[in-house]
C-alpha cells in the first residue's frame, strides 16, 4: 500500500519568511518579509540560503532548541542539486536529509519526518523548504531580464521559506496518515504549464489515499492542493469526476491563495513553499477545519530533458492533518 497510518507525530511550530510581492499578496499571517529579491546579499542564490538559515533559526529560538535537541533536518528546493538546502545544512551540526519531488517536496519532508518519529527513531524533526522567484525562473525558463513573454498557463515562482518543527509530544496539529504518489507522465511537454503536467498525479493520489483509507472524500473538512493554479485546479476537479468518480466541494489550491487578482502572476503561485505558506498562514489560522487532507503537487522537469521534447512527469503526495 501506499498509505501509511503514523503513531503520535504532531507538528509543534512553525516559521515563514515571505518576498516582497508575497507580502503584498493575500497572506497575512507570516513571521518575516524581505523587501528586495537581494535580501542583503550578492546574488539571488545566497538571499535564498538566508531565508532559511533565518527561519530555522527563529524556529530554534522559539521553542529554547539547540542544534543537539533536534535528531534530522529534512530539506528540499528548486535550485540544481538542492544546493540551497545544503548551503543552510552546513551552518548546523544536525543530521541531514536532502529530498527533491520539485514543488512536493515539503510534505515529502513532513512524510519522511513522520516516519522517523511514529517509528521511534527520533523524537523532533525539522522540515525546510525554500523557493526564489528569480532562482527559479532563471533555471527552468529564461532570466527575468530577458523579458520573454508568458502563457497565461504560467504559474509564478513564490519567494519564500519555512520552517516546521515535527515532535512526538502532543499538540492540536496531529499528522494522522499519508499517501506516498507515483510519478505520472501523461506526455505533456511544455514546461509553461505545469497545473496540466501535475493535476493527474494529484487527482491519482487522492483517489489512492482514498481507496486504501477506506474513506468518501467528504471524510475530510478541506482538500488543499500545493501548486496547481486556476489552470491545474480545474483539470484536476474535472479529472475526479469524469476519471474517478470523485465529486469534490470542499477544495482549496494553495497557488490561487496567494497573490491578488492584480498582481498580474498569471495562473497563480508555484514553488515547493506556496503550500507550506498558505497551510499555516490561512488554513490553520482560521482554526475552521478539523480534518484536512493536504496535496503537494510537482513538476519532474530540466531543462536538457524538456529541450529533448520529453513528456514531464507528475507526482503528488498526500499528508493528512488532524485539528483539535
Amino acid at each position: 500500500m501506499a498509505s501509511k497510518k503514523f503513531n503520535n507525530v504532531y507538528i509543534k511550530d512553525n516559521v515563514s519568511i515571505v518576498g516582497p510581492l508575497e507580502k503584498e499578496g493575500l497572506l497575512k499571517n507570516y513571521d518575516f518579509s524581505i523587501d528586495d529579491y537581494y535580501y542583503g546579499e550578492k546574488t539571488f542564490e545566497q538571499a535564498e540560503i538566508k531565508m532559511q538559515n533565518v527561519v530555522l533559526d527563529n524556529l530554534l529560538n522559539y521553542n529554547k532548541l539547540t542544534d543537539s535537541k533536534i535528531d534530522l533536518l529534512i530539506g528540499g528546493d528548486l535550485v540544481n542539486q538542492i544546493s540551497i538546502s545544503g548551503y543552510n545544512a552546513s551552518k548546523y551540526r544536525i543530521p541531514f536529509l536532502g529530498v527533491y519531488s520539485a514543488c512536493a517536496s515539503y510534505v515529502e519532508e513532513l512524510i519522511i519526518g513522520s516516519s522517523f518519529i511514529s517509528s521511534k527513531l527520533a523524537k523532533r524533526v525539522v522540515a525546510i523548504t525554500s523557493s526564489h522567484n528569480l532562482n527559479a525562473e532563471r533555471q527552468f525558463r529564461y532570466p527575468v531580464e530577458y523579458g520573454a513573454i508568458k502563457k497565461h498557463t504560467t504559474t509564478f515562482t513564490t519567494t519564500g521559506a519555512v520552517a516546521t518543527l515535527l515532535t512526538n509530544e502532543e499538540t492540536g496539529i496531529k499528522i494522522e496518515s499519508a499517501t506516498i504518489g507515483k510519478a505520472i507522465d501523461m506526455g505533456i511537454k511544455d514546461t509553461n504549464n505545469m497545473g496540466a503536467v501535475m493535476a493527474p498525479a494529484a487527482a491519482d493520489v487522492l483517489n489512492t489515499h482514498l481507496v486504501e483509507m477506506k474513506r468518501n472524500v467528504n471524510y475530510y473538512d478541506l482538500i488543499l492542493t500545493g501548486d496547481l493554479g486556476l489552470v491545474g485546479k480545474e483539470i484536476f476537479t474535472e479529472m475526479l469526476d469524469k476519471v474517478y468518480d470523485i465529486r469534490i466541494k470542499k477544495y482549496m489550491d494553495a497557488g490561487s491563495e496567494i497573490y491578488t487578482s492584480s498582481q498580474e502572476t498569471y495562473a497563480g503561485a508555484s514553488g515547493p513553499v506556496a503550500l507550506p505558506l498558505v497551510l499555516f498562514d490561512k488554513v490553520l489560522n482560521c482554526k475552521k477545519y478539523k480534518k484536512i487532507l493536504v496535496i503537494a503537487t510537482g513538476s519532474l522537469q530540466s531543462v536538457q530533458l524538456a529541450n529533448q521534447k520529453l513528456g514531464i512527469p507528475g507526482i503528488a503526495h498526500a499528508i493528512s492533518l488532524e485539528v483539535s
